[in-house]
Order: structure tokens, then sequence, then C-alpha cells
């Protein structure tokens, strides 16, 4: 689903005006036929309404030369607005205007419907992965592109998508930016991303910020301004080549990870709230994971942003506290059974 903002104010301002003249038509019509030729409302309404459409119907009664000039006014106005309406509106059609505006009610309905999601801005390598992993994980998305040719090949994978630049705070408001959980910045251009951080937390103060950045003073720039956590894709791309040099089998290890379940390990994520919060000022054992699903405990996040790694059993869990689990798939199929 897409739309052109701008674009589409431009037709719907020419629909307007099309409307607007054929209605003053009828008016000067009714008006003239009443007043210059002295009919009664209804003689003056059948006039004007046989005068218009040129159906070829007798006068309701004989027109003096005054009428008759009217008469000629009104056919010859009448046959250009007609054939300027009829232009806007084969303008209209021949451009897809109302299959575009059929689809954004479509997509500003799908919208209103969500609440807690993400947005992705900019669908290029690094945006596409987020769309994929976010669908794999079967979170609720957006995603806001300004090229046609991309937006067309989205809509054609059944995505969400709003047609427009997300550096104006409009284009953030259509994608509910106030009801969003995340906004993930995917621009190639670190100065637009910090731009959109900025508007992002403007319009919402506790929306979580991930953007991609190019370079170290674009990282601190973006951190300044709200950004919670800053990606530098060829930094990781080299430390990770490096880091197969260095110690090839931990790296490959690690690599096996997974949070979607493909692979033999996967981590999850669990946060003391909702259907856990039950467990608040008790400890890790008192959760009983491993005995439940077989997972170990090998993470956890403080509500002040600090991680423990392998953490002792009998810490206790306060609310908002996040523990990193790790197990096989079926062993996550029971964690998320049973949690």
């Amino acid at each position: 689903m897409k739309f052109s903002i701008s674009k589409f104010k431009f037709f719907k301002s020419k629909v307007y005006l099309a409307f607007l003249l054929l209605f003053s038509v009828f008016i000067i019509g009714i008006l003239g036929f009443r007043y210059i030729s002295e009919f009664s409302w209804f003689e003056a309404i059948y006039m004007t309404v046989i005068t218009v459409t040129t159906v070829g119907f007798g006068e309701v009664q004989p027109l003096d030369d005054a009428s008759r000039m009217f008469t000629v006014f009104l056919i010859l106005i009448s046959v250009a607005v007609y054939l300027y309406a009829v232009s806007i509106f084969t303008e209209y059609i021949a451009n897809g205007e109302i299959f575009k505006r059929l689809n954004q009610k479509s997509v500003e309905k799908k919208i209103k419907a969500l609440n807690n999601h993400t947005i992705i801005v900019g669908y290029g390598r690094n945006g596409k992965q987020a769309a994929q992993k976010l669908e794999h994980s079967s979170r609720q998305y957006l995603i806001i592109e300004q090229s046609q040719e991309l937006v067309n090949h989205i809509i054609e994978e059944g995505m969400l998508c709003l047609q427009g630049d997300a550096t104006e705070d409009a284009v953030l408001e259509m994608a509910a930016i106030e009801r969003a959980h995340s906004i993930i910045l995917a621009l190639p251009s670190d100065a637009d991303n910090l731009f959109v951080s900025i508007s992002a937390k403007q319009q919402n103060p506790n929306v979580l910020i991930i953007s991609r950045a190019s370079s170290e003073s674009s990282l601190r720039k973006l951190k300044i301004v709200g950004v919670d956590n800053v990606i530098m894709p060829d930094k990781i791309g080299g430390d990770h080549m490096a880091s197969l040099v260095v110690s090839p089998d931990l790296i490959e290890f690690i690599d096996k990870l997974s949070l979607d379940g493909d692979c033999d390990t996967n981590l999850r994520e669990l946060s003391i709230e909702g259907t856990l919060k039950k467990f608040e000022n008790k400890s890790i054992k008192d959760l009983d994971i491993r005995k439940k699903t077989g997972c170990s405990v090998i993470g956890l996040k403080t509500t002040n942003g600090e991680y423990t790694v392998n953490p002792d059993p009998n810490m206790e869990l306060d609310l908002g506290v996040r523990i990193i689990v790790l197990g096989n798939p079926s062993q996550i199929e029971k964690l998320e059974k049973y949690f």
C-alpha cells in the first residue's frame, strides 16, 4: 500500500475544483432563468438541467432576446466546464489516483490498528534484513520508503508501507509514531538518520530508536540526541572478520546461536513484567527454568541497563529485569509454553 502525499493533494484539489465549477454552472443557470426570464424556481431548475445537459427538450415558455443570450452563455460555459471536468477525471483514473486513494484508506485503517509496533525507515540492505527478522518474529511493523521502485517491491511482498520522506513530521505521524514501540533508522545518510531521530523523540519520547551510522562522529551525535542503539555495519563486519582469525572456533559457535529457531541453539529473552510479574522480588532459582524447560539462564539485564553474565541463582528479580536464556528449539518451545 502506498501513496504520494503531495501528488494526491494536487489531484484532490483539481477534482474539488471541477466539482465546484459544475455546481457553480447549475447555480448560475437557476438564478439566471429565475430573474432574467422570470421563471418559477421549478421552471428555472428544469431549464437549467435541459440546457446544461443539452438533452434537447423544449422550453417551458418562449424566450425573449435576453433569455436567449443567457441560454447561449450558459451552454458555452457548461460545455467548457464539462470538458475540463472530463479531462480531470480521465487523468485521475489514468494515473490510478482512485486506486491509490483506496489503497491509502486501507493503509490508514491498518495503521490505526497498530500498537507497540516498529517503524523501519529506509528499505536498503539493512532495512530489508530488519523487516525479515521482524516478520519471522511475528512483530508488527511498517516501512517508510521514498523510492517508487522499492515501494512497488514492498507491496508485492505483502508488507505494510508508506511512501514518503520520514524527515517530514507528517509522515511519522501517519506511521503512528506516538504509539510505536521502536523505530529502526536504516537510511544511507547519517544526517537524515539524525534528523529523523530528533523528530521521533519529539513526537514520542519513550520510543526505542535504533540507527545505523557510517562514522564515529555520527555515532556520538546520534547518542547525544537520544538514540538508544547505534549500529555501524562496516565496523561490525571488519571486527567479525578479524575475530574469525583470532578465535575462529569461538566465533563460529557464537554464529550458530540463533533467535529464530532454525538452528540447534537458540536465545530467548524473558522480562519480569506481565505474566512474570508474580516473580518480582523472588530469585532466578524460583523461576525454575532449567527444570521446567531445560533452558539455561546465561545473562541478566538490570533496570539500570547493567548486564550480568552467568548470574547467581539467588539473585533477586526486580520489575523490568530482563533474563537471557539459552536452549535448543524444543527447549525454547517449552519455555514459551510455560512463560
